[in-house]
Order: C-alpha cells, then sequence, then structure tokens
C-alpha cells in the first residue's frame, strides 16, 4: 500500500487491490482509517476516526485533491 502523502499525523495512501472503485484516498490516524472518494470529494467510510479529525482530513483531501487523483490514475494506471 503505497503512502501518498504525509501531513502531520495523517497518512494518504491507497490498496493495490482496489482498482476497479473510483478514485479515492484512504487516510490512517493512528490505528483508524477513513477513506475519502475523490471525484466529489465525499466520506465513504469511517473506521474509529473522530468528527474534529475527519474535519480535518476532509480540508486536506480537499487542498491536495490534484495530486491525489494524479497519484491514484498512476498507481492504478487509469483515465
Amino acid at each position: 500500500m503505497p503512502t501518498v502523502l504525509r501531513i502531520k499525523s495523517y497518512r494518504f495512501h491507497f490498496y493495490s487491490d482496489e482498482c476497479n472503485e473510483p478514485p479515492h484516498i484512504h487516510v490512517a490516524f493512528g490505528n483508524n482509517e477513513c477513506k475519502f472518494w475523490l471525484n466529489p470529494i465525499k466520506l465513504a467510510r469511517n473506521r474509529g476516526i473522530k468528527p474534529i479529525n475527519l474535519r480535518t482530513i476532509e480540508k486536506l483531501v480537499y487542498e491536495h485533491q490534484d495530486l491525489l487523483k494524479r497519484k491514484y490514475y498512476e498507481f492504478h494506471g487509469s483515465k
């Protein structure tokens, strides 16, 4: 699972076996993780991340959306 971006305690990454899904990013925070769709940006799943941290992560996804989509397509070979 390649790491695309690290900001503070947030690790943005992909899983290699998810190429049949729309563009998305997983974000690990401690032992918890969430997943955001990238187009449009929307929370897809949350496993244990508190709302205050989810809001921070969502802002970071918006700020880095172009990079995250580009890395998604580079890794999964689509688009």
